[in-house]
């Protein structure tokens, strides 16, 4: 007899395997996936989390922190600002106060830059030491006494990345946090800065914080720029006044890192997105420094000794610069638009990265990354 066999006219048996085989493969992609995410972001565990518990862990903190009401400051950022409420500010201690070093420097490129001798008197120092108050007072009329809780900024330099170092970087934001609270808008400035032309008319009216870059893109807007916390312009508003405050309690997240690596890793940050503070990157044609020089000396406004580590090879340099600057502006007006180098950065490239504290043997000889940006010279 033979066996009939029942036809299957849906052919839905004849699928079921291949639906089971997809199944499979699809459930294996998904768990390598995850497992690549995973061990992409082991290296930094908050990123793992939800983006939004950056915020829900500093919360507490910034709601807490208050304002500084400190009459002595509110009177001095009055008399300094422009019509626009707004001022300049540095900060300064002992090891850069002492005569012919950095400060001296930084007042002198004021007084030898084109349009910016005016701008001093818009310009507020804020000592962060008694030794610093007397040379500021001695030298410049708008100086503060910042209260430092304690810690003492005089005597030698605060080495990059040494611990008064990163202290002077924190301090320095909570400052700048406290004057946008007052109303008052800032152009910050490091005092390693020498100002060669006025750098106002290449802020963005729109932005609400601009800062300089150690290496500039080709777009303002691109939040992968690597940006450089020596140099910035804020417009006090709502905006800006809990981003700084976002910003300055974010260093507990992330201990030993300073101002600028903490900003890199919260530019990102959903918070950012949320309160809508407009980020902008300014250009090194214009707000140039050691990192990438710039050589379009007509566009140049501001020279940073970034990249360069220690407080004799920025003084050699930055008097170069202003020598370079001199030369220039001593050219005919035909001769100005011919091709130029700096020639700097000089010592700051011999000079390796070695803290006071530690010894040089233990640490790379490289000198800072440097690169050089071609001008148009138009």
């Amino acid at each position: 007899m033979s066996k009939s066999i029942a036809a299957n006219p849906s052919g839905e048996d004849s699928k079921a395997p291949l639906i089971n085989q997809r199944t499979v493969i699809i459930t294996l992609f998904v768990v390598a996936a995850v497992s690549c995410l995973f061990l992409y972001h082991t290296a930094n565990p908050f990123e793992f989390l939800p983006r939004s518990s950056a915020y829900d862990v500093i919360a507490p903190s910034m709601k807490a922190q208050k304002s500084s009401n400190d009459p002595s400051l509110e009177k001095i950022m009055k008399r300094a600002a422009m019509g626009d409420n707004t001022v300049i500010i540095t900060t300064l201690n002992q090891a850069w106060a002492e005569p012919n070093s950095i400060f001296d420097i930084f007042l002198e490129s004021f007084r030898t830059g084109n349009g910016t001798g005016k701008l001093l008197d818009h310009l507020v120092v804020v000592a962060l030491d008694s030794k610093a108050l007397d040379h500021c007072l001695s030298t410049h009329p708008h100086c503060y006494a910042l209260n430092t809780s304690g810690l003492d900024f005089s005597g030698k330099e605060a080495y990059f990345m040494t611990s008064s170092y990163l202290e002077m970087m924190w301090i320095r934001i909570r400052l700048l946090s406290d004057v946008l609270a007052m109303g008052y808008n800032f152009v910050f400035t490091d005092a390693d800065i020498v100002w060669l032309q006025n750098p106002f008319q290449h802020f963005d009216p729109d932005a609400d914080f601009q800062i300089a870059c150690d290496r500039f893109s080709g777009n303002s807007f691109n939040l992968r720029n690597e940006p450089n916390g020596g140099f910035n312009y804020v417009k006090s508003n709502n905006r800006t006044i809990e981003f700084y405050k976002f910003w300055y309690n974010s260093r507990k997240m992330f201990p030993g890192l300073h101002d600028q690596d903490v900003l890199n890793e919260i530019k990102f940050d959903p918070y950012i997105q949320k309160i809508q503070v407009k980020i902008r990157f300014l250009d090194t044609k214009y707000i140039a420094g050691f990192c990438q020089v710039n050589q379009d000396f007509n566009a140049v406004c501001t020279m940073h000794a970034n990249c360069c580590f220690g407080l004799e090879a920025k003084i050699i340099d930055l008097r170069l610069a202003l020598e370079d600057w001199r030369n220039f502006m001593e050219l005919p007006p035909d001769q100005k638009s011919l091709p130029r180098s700096w020639t700097v950065p000089k010592k700051c490239r011999e000079t390796p990265f070695h803290p006071p504290d530690e010894s040089p043997n233990n640490l790379p000889p490289a000198a800072p990354k440097i690169s050089v940006q071609e001008g148009n010279n138009q």
